[in-house]
C-alpha cells in the first residue's frame, strides 16, 4: 500500500525527457512572433506541400463518410498496398498480415521498442542518432548503448558492435539514411549488422524514414537479407517522402511474435490511424516514381548549395549521402555545440540543432536542415558568411 501524501509519476518516466528539437522549434516560433527574422535551418519537414492528389483523397473519404472506426491495424486496401510496396521496393518478403498502419513512424518505433525490450535490457544504437530514440529506449526501462557510426565504418562494423555490446543486449537500432549525419549504410555494412544480429540472437529495429532520399549509393533494407525478416521490425513513415508530417501516417513490417505485440500497442494507445488519413496514405502510394526522382534532384541542389556555403566559411562538411541534413564540424564557432547553436541564433539569426542532442558522438557539430526553398538557403548562407569569417 502506498504511504505518504506526495503524488508521483510512474518510475519508467524518470529518465524520459522532452525533445530538444521541439524546444528549439518553440523558441524559433517565439522569436518570429516577436518580429525577428530567423533563418530556420533547424527543421525536419520537406520543402514542398502535401500533393493535391493526397489531400483530395482525404477530402473524398470525408465526403463519402469514411469517418467511422476502421480496423486498428489499418484498412485492408491500405495494408495490401503497403505489402505490395514493401515486397517490390524494399524486397522484404511480407504478407498483408505482417504490415500494420501506425500514427506516424514515431508510433511504429515506440511500439517496436516496447515490443522487444524488457526492463534491464540494452539496445545498441548507431550514433549520432535521432534524438527521441534514446528516450524511446529508456521509456521501455532499457538502456541505449551508443555505437559511434564513424568508428564502426572506419574500424569495422562487427568489431565495433562487439566492443559496445553487453550480455544484456537485446536489440540493435539501425537507421539508414541516418538523421542527423546523412550516412547511408551500404549493403555490405547491412550484411555485417545482420550477421552480428543472427550470431547474438538480436532483434533489429530498422528506421527507414528517409528511404527515398539517397544521393550517393542506394537504399537497402536490412530485413531483405536471408534470415532477417523474422528478426527485424522495419519502421516507415509517409512524412518525408510525401510531405505529410502533420498527417501522422506511418507503418511497420514484422513477423510473429512481434506483429501481435505491435497490434496490441497500437490498439490500446490510438486504436489505429484516423480513417480519412488512411485513404490519403493509400493515394500517396500511387505517386509516380518520377515525382520522387524530381524531388530528389531538388534536394540535391539544396544540399550542394548549403554544403558549399558551410565549407566556404571553414565549417568542414562532407556532402551527406542521404536525408536532408548537413552535419558540419562547428568548433570554429565554439567547441560546445549548444553554445555554438546559441551564438548562431543570437548573432546571425540562424536556427540549427546542437549535435550533442543526437548523442555524445554529435558534440562539436550542428545539424543544418536544407529542406527549404532555395532562396531561404541562399539567405542563410549569406548570413553565415557575414558572421563566420
Amino acid at each position: 500500500m502506498a504511504t505518504g501524501t506526495e503524488l508521483r509519476l510512474a518510475h519508467r518516466l524518470d529518465e524520459v525527457g522532452f525533445s530538444d528539437i521541439v524546444q528549439i522549434r518553440n523558441k524559433v516560433m517565439a522569436l518570429r512572433a516577436s518580429g525577428m527574422q530567423v533563418h530556420a535551418l533547424h527543421g525536419g519537414e520537406p520543402y514542398f506541400e502535401t500533393p493535391d492528389a493526397i489531400k483530395f483523397a482525404a477530402v473524398t473519404a470525408l465526403v463519402q463518410n469514411q469517418t467511422h472506426y476502421a480496423p486498428s491495424s489499418g484498412i485492408a486496401p491500405l495494408r495490401e498496398a503497403l505489402a505490395a510496396k514493401v515486397s517490390a521496393k524494399n524486397r522484404i518478403p511480407v504478407t498483408v498480415d505482417q504490415v500494420i498502419a501506425t500514427v506516424g513512424g514515431s508510433q511504429a518505433l515506440y511500439a517496436a521498442f516496447q515490443a522487444v525490450l524488457d526492463p534491464g535490457d540494452d539496445a545498441l544504437v548507431f550514433s549520432p542518432y535521432w534524438t527521441p530514440i534514446g528516450d524511446l529506449v529508456r521509456g521501455a526501462q532499457a538502456r541505449p548503448l551508443p555505437v559511434p557510426t564513424s568508428t564502426a565504418r572506419r574500424s569495422g562494423i562487427t568489431a565495433t558492435l562487439e566492443q559496445f555490446s553487453t550480455p544484456q543486449t537485446r536489440a540493435i537500432y539501425y537507421n539508414t539514411p541516418q538523421n542527423p549525419s546523412g550516412v547511408v549504410f551500404t549493403r555490405a555494412e547491412a550484411e555485417e549488422v545482420a550477421a552480428f544480429a543472427r550470431a547474438r540472437n538480436l532483434v533489429v529495429i530498422a528506421d527507414e524514414a528517409y528511404e527515398d532520399l539517397v544521393y550517393e549509393g542506394e537504399h537497402f533494407s536490412i530485413a531483405s537479407l536471408p534470415g532477417m525478416a523474422k528478426r527485424t521490425i522495419t519502421c516507415f513513415t509517409f512524412s518525408k517522402s510525401y510531405a505529410m508530417t502533420g498527417w501522422r501516417g506511418g507503418y511497420a513490417v514484422a513477423q510473429e511474435p512481434f506483429m501481435t505485440a505491435l497490434r496490441k500497442i497500437v490498439l490500446y494507445s490510438t486504436n489505429g490511424v484516423p480513417t480519412p488519413v488512411q485513404y490519403a496514405m493509400l493515394a500517396a502510394l500511387e505517386t509516380p516514381e518520377q515525382e520522387h526522382k524530381a524531388r530528389l534532384a531538388e534536394y540535391r541542389k539544396r544540399r550542394d548549395l548549403l554544403v558549399d556555403g558551410l565549407n566556404a566559411v571553414g565549417l568542414e562538411c562532407e556532402p551527406p549521402a542521404g536525408a536532408f541534413y548537413a552535419f558540419p564540424n562547428v568548433e570554429k564557432i565554439h567547441r560546445i555545440s549548444r553554445t555554438a547553436a546559441e551564438i548562431l541564433l543570437d548573432k546571425a539569426h540562424i536556427a540549427t540543432i546542437p549535435g550533442s542532442v543526437f548523442g555524445a558522438q554529435g558534440e562539436g557539430h550542428l545539424r543544418f536542415g536544407y529542406a527549404l526553398p532555395v532562396a531561404e538557403i541562399e539567405a542563410a548562407v549569406e548570413a553565415l558568411k557575414a558572421f563566420v569569417r
